[in-house]
């Protein structure tokens, strides 16, 4: 063992003549301690609700989405119909958008139209979602609707009624009269089949329509608003992303599941950011009880200082035990604070035991302990406790030590 990590170990737990040196050096270890613990418990909270709201966005959005670089519609070039030849693509589905007035039983309101095939039907995690009813476009030859729960509660709508949903949108080229504004309005007739629920800005905005339906209604013969692609499990986004966007030249953008929301991913990183660096903070203020304590500890050890340099010591290794034994501190309140944290993580995962009021997705916090969390925090402590054993040796020691 290390002379001078043998000593400091020594010195760590042995009594000392004054006993508030002690106190103050288990207090530095219990802070230290308690901001591990919340670095890791906070930061495993936020993870888990990081993942349940990207996978909300993930339930919603395509893996990869193609939009026109100008203007709102364009026409499928072949590439993009070769492009479900492909072997890494489950499924490229055509989408129009729209805002679209509504009218059910005499209640109104403006929604986001989103016109789709059976494909994406098919293949949409939005299945998962159906509260009520049937995640379906068509009943037979029946044109139906399928609602966010926030818009169909708005509307009153109850997919055991047999009230028609009529949609409404600005005829091309129509002129508008004041006395018959209905006139220059083009609408037509669905019936809900089913509401879906997967975030409030999403249940509050969109009802899915079929196809054909959006060509009648906004006159879009060809024309689609975006193509949604969705790939295989295990296939490189990012590269394919690169491949389609070459292929499809610069009259399009090819968009990933992060540049489809980048605001909220940029706000959510930061959120993160903000909340590390604040608790960092506070792990900071704690290890500075490791100055106090250490600062008397070294001039409690006057007199073995002068025995270790008649014994030959160095006047380095002299200071290494001495900064080795306010890192043992550190060390000390890490692993406590990394164990009484993931034992906490462990038991929310496993018994919920702080649960979530109100209605929500989950009945308790979610939790997701991350390894590169671990390293960051263990990292940041383990930094901050050997700068707060540096500072006092550094001038504590040659002031007190050296000119004795």
């Amino acid at each position: 063992m290390n002379l001078s990590f043998f000593i400091a170990w020594r010195y760590l737990f042995a009594k000392k003549s004054r006993q508030v040196i002690n106190v103050i050096s288990w207090i530095s270890a219990a802070g230290i301690a308690l901001g591990t613990m919340a670095l890791v418990v906070v930061m495993s909270v936020y993870n888990g609700f990081d993942n349940l709201v990207k996978g909300m966005y993930h339930t919603f959005d395509a893996d990869l989405l193609v939009k026109p670089a100008e203007g709102k519609v364009f026409i499928q070039p072949a590439y993009f119909e070769e492009l479900a030849n492909d072997e890494r693509i489950s499924a490229c589905c055509p989408v129009i958008e729209e805002n679209v007035f509504l009218q059910y039983r005499g209640m109104q309101s403006v929604a986001v139209l989103k016109a789709v095939d059976s494909v994406f039907m098919a293949v949409s995690p939005l299945r998962e979602r159906t509260v009520q009813g049937k995640f379906n476009v068509y009943f037979g030859e029946v044109e139906e609707a399928v609602v966010g729960r926030n818009l169909a509660n708005n509307l009153g709508i109850n997919v055991a009624f047999i009230d028609p949903l009529w949609v409404y949108f600005p005829e091309r080229d129509a002129v508008f009269s004041p006395l018959d504004p209905m006139a220059s309005l083009k609408r037509e007739k669905l019936f809900p089949s089913g509401i879906f629920a997967v975030e409030q800005n999403y249940d509050s905005r969109y009802l899915f329509v079929p196809l054909a339906m959006a060509r009648r209604l906004f006159d879009y013969p060809k024309e689609i608003s975006y193509l949604e692609i969705r790939v295989h499990e295990g296939v490189n986004t990012r590269r394919l992303q690169r491949e389609i966007t070459a292929g499809a030249g610069p009259d399009f953008r090819v968009l990933n599941r992060y540049q489809q929301n980048e605001t909220v991913y940029k706000m959510m990183t930061t959120e993160k950011i903000v909340i590390f660096l604040l608790l960092g903070f506070i792990v900071l203020i704690i290890s500075c009880n490791v100055l106090g304590s250490l600062s008397m500890l070294i001039l409690e050890k006057k007199d073995d200082v002068e025995i270790l340099e008649s014994m030959g010591a160095k006047e380095k290794q002299i200071r290494t035990i001495f900064i080795t034994e306010g890192w043992l501190i550190s060390v000390l309140g890490l692993l406590t604070g990394l164990f009484l944290g993931l034992l906490l993580c462990w038991l929310q995962t496993t018994f919920g035991l702080i649960s979530l009021p109100g209605s929500f997705m989950v009945s308790s916090y979610p939790v997701d302990v991350q390894l590169t969390d671990l390293l960051i925090i263990s990292v940041i402590v383990l930094g901050l406790g050997l700068l707060a054993a540096y500072v006092p040796v550094r001038s504590v020691f040659n002031k007190a030590i050296s000119a004795a």
